[in-house]
């Protein structure tokens, strides 16, 4: 019989099936129901742009409100496991819900902002109206 030491550290396992189990199993069964998608915020003479990265979405996926000045973006995208003969060992691709929330500035116009969906990229308009200036002049004394 032989004896075979039970080691817990993940780099560095003592046994070769022990790998395979940790690299496989492990990945799959960590997959949350949650992501933050990664976004862009720029700020042009005339509007607001917001991108958010979130590829392999509909656009049906999404759901965009505007409340008391805060800009709501939800979406989406659920996990489909079709029987098709397809073992997965690792996903890697980010599956769930997401909401970004973003207060705006009083200066935007409230009911022009656009929202399309492009190559997985979901891209928000915001544009100022430019009657309503933010900015002031402040004298130091």
């Amino acid at each position: 019989m032989n004896l075979v030491k039970q080691n817990s550290d993940w780099m560095f396992p003592t046994r070769m099936d022990s790998i395979f189990d940790r690299l496989f199993n492990d990945s799959v069964a960590q997959k949350s129901t949650t992501f933050n998608p990664r976004v862009d915020i720029a700020e042009t003479d005339k509007a607001f742009e917001i991108d958010l990265a979130v590829p392999g979405f509909d656009k049906k996926d999404f759901e965009v409100d505007l409340k008391d000045g805060l800009l709501i973006i939800k979406g989406e995208r659920k996990f489909e496991k079709k029987e098709d003969g397809k073992n997965f060992y690792s996903i890697q691709t980010e599956y769930g819900a997401f909401a970004k929330s973003f207060q705006l500035p009083e200066n935007i116009k409230e009911d022009q902002i656009e929202a399309s969906y492009t190559n997985g990229i979901l891209r928000l308009v915001v544009p100022k109206d430019e009657s309503k200036k933010l900015t002031s002049k402040i004298s130091v004394k």
